[in-house]
């Protein structure tokens, strides 16, 4: 999916107004001055208005925020581990028995309200795991234990908890996230805020998908917590490897202020030899170049291993941390950093067996010479040593390698959609669609169905929004955006067929309606 080639008038080898990139998108209308960082506003989560606000939260973010509560004696530590807890729940069109007049809610409480159907008898457990990271922290920190856990959850999902009055949930996080004494054990992940997939997702949607879930978790949890984020979780782990894709991916995340990238071990190649890398447990540095030649890159932090829930629920980066020791790097030895993440509810024994090997971990590792760290935390300890990014080796998208090996970055998109059609008619197995811990789905192909609506919705939001330049703090707006967003969550590609496409559809739909007759 060639996101840039279609929409380009000109030939990349003429001249391009020096006052914008090439490769520019245009950014909404963001108003002067729209301080309302209220949850919901006119029946809409808060997803959009306060750019221009929140963008001072990113314009010094090199100062540290853990280093000074840190704790971790760096200096004699061998190796360490880092564990970060996915949460999700999309939002469907399930409020009633009428699909195209049914209230959006969250999945989560259409499993409450039905827990007599399949697995929905779950809904309770689920809600205990998406609040109870609350009630450990205070636990073992009160016990003198040094916990430490990443958390990302979606969007949807905290929309969709409030949503049902599930106030309990977000005041626990709010407790750890905010309370001086538990904070620096907490270590929030930025992530697209309807759970869209980077790969399939048009990249001027993506970077709204981003800028919304800034807007949300500001509003619930404060400016001030939302300037202590600095890493991303890309949903589904899905980085996109078409380049002018993944160089949009990066730019996104650093305009919108992060510092670090999670990634899939298998969604990235050393440029020299397109292999994997070979010291995987140390900070990389994800390097995208596009068709035009620009170039960006932010550091990846690289998760080892398939997506099985029983890798960190058994805390299986801690016993295999306790294997290693301190690696050389620019000269320099540091200990290597095991980082994993998974889905925190979904699973029995991330349900069941999660609370005691925690428990069980904390305990052993808290003052050991192999403690649990947070991501920023660990890189705020190697930047105090002196280390730069640039020191950190890079890593480039999968298969890109082969693709700069028949092309000369420059040449622009129309030469690159050629040069990658040649190389899929020599090797049925290259593909530009992204990868992600899902290696045997892709996240375009066999599901025409739902992207269809999906990018007719996309460029009528582009046409009726973006470029008409309606203010983002309009109510008409938002409520668009709201739904554009819904409707891109990666379980209405993952599922693939019936119901679940038919939710997408509808939420398309809704979207549709409102770009037409409200604007």
């Amino acid at each position: 999916m060639n996101q840039f080639a279609k929409n380009t008038s000109q030939s990349p080898k003429k001249a391009i107004s020096s006052s914008k990139p090439k490769s520019h998108i245009d950014w909404p209308k963001f108003p002067d001055w729209d301080g309302d960082f209220s949850e919901n506003i006119n029946g809409v989560p808060n997803v959009s208005g306060s750019e221009k606000i929140l963008k001072q939260t990113t314009q010094d973010n090199s100062h540290p925020v853990f280093l000074p509560e840190s704790g971790i004696d760096f200096g004699r530590i061998r190796s360490a581990c880092a564990i970060a807890l996915h949460m999700h729940q999309p939002l469907i069109p399930a409020g009633s028995g009428d699909l195209s007049t049914a209230e959006i809610i969250s999945n989560l409480k259409y499993m409450w309200d039905n827990q007599y159907i399949g697995d929905n008898h779950n809904a309770p457990v689920f809600h205990w795991c998406y609040k109870r990271i609350g009630e450990f922290i205070p636990q073992l920190v009160n016990e003198g234990k040094q916990p430490r856990v990443m958390l990302e959850y979606s969007g949807t999902l905290l929309y969709g908890l409030r949503q049902m009055g599930l106030h309990d949930v977000l005041d626990h996080l709010k407790t750890i996230t905010l309370v001086h004494d538990y904070r620096r054990t907490i270590e929030w992940l930025g992530c697209p805020w309807g759970h869209a997939v980077a790969p399939s997702t048009p990249v001027q949607d993506y970077r709204l998908h981003v800028l919304a879930w800034r807007h949300y978790f500001a509003a619930i949890f404060g400016i001030e917590a939302l300037s202590r984020v600095r890493g991303f979780s890309p949903s589904e782990m899905a980085l996109p490897n078409h380049p002018d894709v993944a160089y949009e991916f990066v730019k996104t995340l650093k305009e919108c202020g992060y510092q670090w990238v999670l990634v899939q071990e298998h969604t990235v190649e050393q440029p020299e030899n397109g292999q994997l890398s070979n010291r995987p447990h140390i900070p990389h540095r994800l390097t995208c170049r596009n068709s035009y030649g620009e170039t960006v890159s932010i550091i990846a932090i690289i998760k080892t291993q398939g997506s099985d829930t029983k890798l960190v629920a058994q805390m299986q980066p801690f016993y295999e941390a306790k294997s290693l020791n301190c690696w050389e790097l620019a000269g320099k030895k540091i200990p290597p950093l095991v980082t994993q993440i998974a889905d925190g509810e979904n699973g029995g024994v991330m349900m069941n067996e999660f609370p005691s090997k925690f428990f069980e971990a904390i305990n052993e590792s808290s003052g050991s010479d192999t403690p649990f760290m947070n991501v920023t935390e660990y890189l705020e300890h190697l930047f105090a040593m002196g280390f730069k990014e640039e020191d950190f080796p890079v890593v480039q998208p999968v298969m890109q390698k082969r693709l700069w090996s028949r092309f000369t970055p420059g040449d622009g998109p129309e030469k690159m959609a050629s040069t990658i059609e040649e190389l899929k008619k020599e090797d049925h197995q290259f593909h530009v669609e992204g990868g992600s811990w899902t290696n045997d789905i892709s996240w375009v192909k066999g599901y025409e169905n739902v992207l269809g609506p999906m990018e007719k919705v996309s460029s009528l939001f582009n046409e009726k929004a973006i470029k008409a330049q309606i203010p983002t703090n309009e109510h008409r707006y938002r409520n668009a955006l709201f739904h554009l967003m819904s409707s891109q969550t990666s379980c209405y590609r993952y599922w693939g067929q019936g119901l679940w496409t038919d939710y997408g559809k509808e939420i398309c739909r809704r979207a549709s309606d409102i770009l037409t007759y409200d604007f």
